[in-house]
């Protein structure tokens, strides 16, 4: 088993665990309306808090399947960044110890997805 195979299955897992018990648990609901409304998002934020994990949903099944392995990674950084934008940076760095829900975790997540999306390098070198 090589290591991409290891991180694909990894963040797959991640993606799935923390979209599957938030459709059964209400927390896709409550972070549409309690959140996503809250900040200006109204009235589409159960809308958008929807589309957010089943796009991690869809993308974990396409890094399990190794397919499309690129779009997944690039829809999934951009939820990413979006989440370190309006949630985590206000925040601070760290998740837990030195803070509390802050950006560290997702910078991880967003690292993994380019080791994942760019095995050989993001930076081809010449060849001679």
């Amino acid at each position: 088993m090589n290591a991409n195979l290891l991180l694909r299955i990894a963040m797959a897992i991640i993606l799935l665990t923390h979209s599957i018990f938030g459709m059964f648990n209400n927390g896709i609901n409550d972070f549409g309306n309690l959140f996503l409304n809250q900040i200006g998002f109204a009235p589409y934020g159960v809308f958008l808090a929807w589309s957010i994990k089943l796009s991690h949903v869809f993308a974990a099944i396409l890094l399990l399947a190794n397919k499309y392995i690129k779009l997944a990674g690039l829809v999934t950084i951009f939820v990413f960044v979006i989440g370190i934008i309006l949630v985590h940076f206000q925040e601070g760095w760290f998740v837990v110890g030195g803070g509390r829900n802050g950006v560290e975790y997702n910078f991880l997540l967003i690292i993994v997805l380019l080791a994942i999306m760019y095995p050989n390098g993001i930076i081809k070198k010449q060849q001679k």
